[in-house]
């Protein structure tokens, strides 16, 4: 049985620099890649970092209930195609899904056993230092970013896990030991080692 991972976090807590760090290190984990209709950045690719689409292709997949979740963040739509992830979750593949807590919640709905994991970071001022530093926006956007990430945080008691992202190799670590841990769970190694406990018990 392969586990769902919802990681959430607010923009700029290096949510998406630990999620890749993160799938390079550990065996049999992907992402689930989402359909976004928002343009893509610098150095982003099609079919990679996302599917970018056009607002009538989303709503068009959106309309035949295409999407285990979908949301509205900012100005632009996300969603994550059910079928790919029921696909990866047949192959025994771990999937994690980079979504925000509105997603979170859909998701919960469909797929009650998902494990929500939420990033948090070590305080404000390091947040909006972050948003500054990555260059990617201007001041008003940055600003909104901010007070949208205020009302992001106030959601992370709907999670699982809570990770700090204070230090990245710690963070990498907790998110790790997460991972780690769901997979040795009680129910997990039954399925997994069932002819074994025939043998032993």
């Amino acid at each position: 049985m392969a586990n769902l991972f919802i990681i959430a976090a607010p923009s700029g807590c290096g949510k998406t620099s630990l999620v890749k760090a993160l799938v390079e290190q550990t065996n049999n984990l992907c992402v689930s890649i989402s359909h976004t209709t928002r343009a893509a950045r610098s150095g982003e690719v099609h079919g990679k970092n996302y599917f970018f689409v056009s607002k009538d292709e989303f709503d068009h997949i959106n309309d035949n209930d295409g999407f285990i979740e979908s949301a509205q963040v900012f100005d632009n739509y996300y969603g994550s195609a059910k079928q790919t992830v029921k696909d990866l979750l047949i192959e025994g593949q771990d999937v994690i899904l980079e979504i925000d807590w509105q997603g979170a919640r859909q998701v919960k709905q469909s797929f009650t056993e998902s494990i929500g994991i939420f990033i948090l970071p070590p305080s404000i001022p390091a947040l909006k230092e972050r948003l500054t530093d990555r260059g990617q926006d201007d001041q008003t956007i940055i600003d909104r970013r901010m007070q949208d990430a205020v009302s992001e945080m106030q959601h992370f008691d709907e999670f699982d896990y809570l990770v700090i992202n204070d230090d990245f190799d710690v963070a990498l670590s907790d998110l790790s030991n997460i991972i780690k841990a769901q997979r040795l769970t009680l129910e997990q190694q039954t399925q997994q080692y069932q002819d074994l406990l025939k043998q032993l018990i």
